[in-house]
C-alpha cells in the first residue's frame, strides 16, 4: 500500500537533507515541534497544509516543487511507464489567463 504520508516525509527529508540543514533548524525557522516535524519526515504522522507550506518555506522550496515531487514518487510506485512533464495548458488558463507555457 503506497502512504502519502510516508512519501510526503520522505521528499521533506530529501529537500532538508539537500539544503544541508538539520532537523532543528528547520522546525525552529517553520515553527514546528521538533519531534512533530521528525514524525512528519518518517511518514509517522499526517502534514497539515499549513504545516507543509510553513516546512516549505522554511526549506526556500515552492510547495508546488513539493508536491510534485510526491506525485512523481507516488506514479514510479504505481508502476505508471509515462507520466506528463509539463502542466497541461487548460489548466494554466483556468488559474491565471494571462500565463503561457509557449
Amino acid at each position: 500500500m503506497i502512504l502519502v504520508r510516508q512519501e510526503i516525509g520522505d521528499v521533506l527529508r530529501d529537500f532538508r537533507q539537500q539544503k544541508g540543514r538539520t532537523l532543528r533548524q528547520v522546525a525552529s525557522k517553520a515553527s514546528v515541534a521538533l519531534g512533530y516535524l521528525s514524525e512528519v519526515e518518517r511518514g509517522q504522522k499526517e502534514a497539515s497544509s499549513e504545516i507543509l507550506a510553513s516546512v516549505a518555506e522554511a526549506l526556500d522550496v515552492p510547495i508546488s516543487t513539493i508536491m510534485r515531487e510526491v506525485g512523481d514518487r507516488i506514479s514510479v510506485l504505481e508502476g505508471i511507464q509515462v507520466f506528463p512533464d509539463v502542466v497541461p495548458d487548460d489548466l494554466v488558463a483556468s488559474i491565471e489567463p494571462q500565463l503561457t507555457l509557449r
